[in-house]
């Protein structure tokens, strides 16, 4: 039987989708290790990834995003999901089940990843919803 390292719960109910790597791509599309099969799901909506005994979600660009506990996740930024956390792709949600000590946790939790300096970004930039300019 393959390691597991949590199970992502439907809210509402369904079926509980087990995390059986350590780096998961969820999208739409068949190629995905997690396909959620709704058209406002992106074909390739997020990556999920075991760091530290934590894992976290980074919004690839997806269409709807991502939220954890309600607060949108920046496109392109890693962001912390904690034991019991809801997570939304699209408006699809799920409770993330897992003990981080089990996997590997010790000391601080790793902390999100930030925008060195929010004012470099446009909020269209910061949205997704427009390439940053080269300079």
């Amino acid at each position: 039987m393959a390691e597991e390292f949590g199970v992502l719960t439907p809210v509402g109910g369904g079926d509980p989708i087990p995390l059986l790597s350590k780096k998961l791509r969820i999208g739409r599309r068949e190629g995905c290790d997690i396909v959620l099969r709704f058209p406002n799901v992106s074909s390739h909506h997020c990556l999920m990834e075991l760091s530290e005994g934590f894992w976290f979600v980074r919004d690839l660009k997806s269409r709807n995003g991502i939220k954890v506990n309600g607060d949108r996740v920046p496109v392109g930024l890693r962001k912390r999901v904690d034991p019991d956390d809801k997570i939304s792709f699209a408006k699809h949600e799920f409770v993330l089940k897992y003990n981080p000590h089990e996997l590997g946790a010790y000391g601080t939790p790793p902390q999100d990843e930030q925008i060195e300096d929010i004012m470099q970004q446009s909020l269209l930039e910061r949205a997704g919803l427009q390439k940053k300019k080269e300079k």
